[in-house]
């Protein structure tokens, strides 16, 4: 009989706690479970659209990266490394980020890299999300 793993999620001691910026050092997934890798996902709607402002987009990217997991079978609570970029990267940036991150995971957030970078793919987007998830393995033959 095949026992469910959870990922777990650890802020060592030596290291400062990086709760309220909203990430987690260190994530180990467990390693029987199926592996989903997730592209960034900008603020673009269904249509292609990109609003013009930073925290529409932001909002948006998080609401595509809902969508992506969905299709997958994935859970928010799966996920397990988000790669962030943002244009022209700020302090007020990275509060509006932060709040997202908390809303979509709470206390129990991935590990992150936020990249500040000049431009991204389109020349109107101004952030994007890319994002590991491992969906634990259920044993139901027992």
């Amino acid at each position: 009989m095949m026992v469910q793993q959870e990922s777990r999620f650890i802020n060592p001691t030596g290291l400062y706690d990086p709760t309220p910026n909203g990430y987690t050092h260190v994530v180990i997934a467990p390693s029987e479970g199926t592996t989903v890798y997730i592209a960034g996902q900008g603020g673009e709607d269904e249509n292609g659209n990109l609003a013009n402002d930073f925290v529409t987009q932001l909002k948006q990217a998080f609401k595509n990266l809902r969508v992506a997991l969905a299709a997958a079978g994935a859970r928010p609570e799966y996920v397990v490394k988000i790669n962030t970029f943002i244009v022209n990267h700020s302090e007020s940036k990275l509060e509006h980020l932060t709040s997202e991150v908390l809303q979509m995971w709470g206390k129990q957030t991935p590990a992150q890299t936020l990249v500040p970078v000049p431009r991204l793919a389109l020349n109107d987007m101004l952030f994007e999300i890319d994002a590991v998830a491992v969906i634990p393995t259920i044993d139901t033959a027992n």
